[in-house]
């Protein structure tokens, strides 16, 4: 389980104090799907990278499990079962799919099971464990590779931080049931969605609304009409369907 207490992020910008959070605190069960939506600028991607130990926070305290971990590093978070996916993946000149699927698997893999994390995410196995993770690959592509390695890891908390930019429409579309499929299995473990998609937000079994810095709103199926009703803005995926 995860705790966020009185979370509280402060930046210095042209000599004065902008708060992004302001004393946010909630609490993320085991074996749930949660997404964390609001306005553009409202501060989900901060919250995300404070859950992973990317930023710190000004004040307030952030227990897993029952433990405090605060003050512990991106690797010392890793190391205790969460991981983390960027809006943008990393590319890794020089290494391989199936290198970097060992390295989240912390173990040697055979290529058949490197293969079978590939198939779980739609990648065509024989045509991606042999890639170099480079500018070869498309944004969707990439996405996809990224979470293959969370599958790999099988961490007690995964959290993506806006999955679904930079990626065109039938990567969206794949990305959907990457996500449908975690959700219907998940086990001992909690997803955490960084996103204002209305297929991602529908297939959640919480979602909480971060506006100006602060939780606003949370709930489930309850509350989708507020956030996707007609006077909402469209993002780029919705208006290409």
């Amino acid at each position: 389980m995860l705790e966020l207490k009185n979370i509280t992020y402060e930046v210095e910008e042209n000599g004065a104090v902008k708060r992004i959070l302001d004393d946010v605190s909630l609490t993320v069960e085991d074996r749930r799907f949660v997404v964390i939506t609001g306005p553009n600028g409202g501060g989900k991607s901060t919250l995300a990278k404070i859950i992973m130990g990317v930023e710190k926070p000004t004040s307030g305290s952030i227990l897993f499990d029952g433990a405090d971990i605060t003050e512990l590093s991106v690797t010392d978070r890793a190391k205790l079962g969460i991981s983390f996916a960027f809006q943008q993946p990393v590319r890794f000149k020089g290494l391989e799919v199936k290198d970097l699927l060992r390295i989240a698997a912390g173990r040697e893999l055979s290529i058949p099971e490197a293969c079978s994390y590939l198939s779980e995410v739609g990648l065509c196995a024989r045509d991606y464990v042999d890639r170099e993770v480079n500018a070869s690959l498309s944004g969707g592509e990439l996405k996809r590779i990224e979470i293959a390695t969370l599958l790999a890891r099988n961490t007690r908390l995964s959290v993506f931080d806006e999955p679904e930019a930079g990626i065109d429409l039938w990567s969206f579309q794949n990305l959907i049931r990457i996500f449908e499929k975690m959700r219907a299995e998940i086990k001992d473990s909690s997803i955490i969605v960084i996103s204002h998609q209305e297929r991602i937000l529908r297939i959640a079994d919480e979602i909480i609304v971060i506006a100006d810095g602060k939780l606003s709103r949370r709930g489930g199926a309850e509350i989708l009409p507020e956030l996707t009703g007609a006077d909402a803005p469209e993002t780029a995926c919705e208006r290409l369907q």
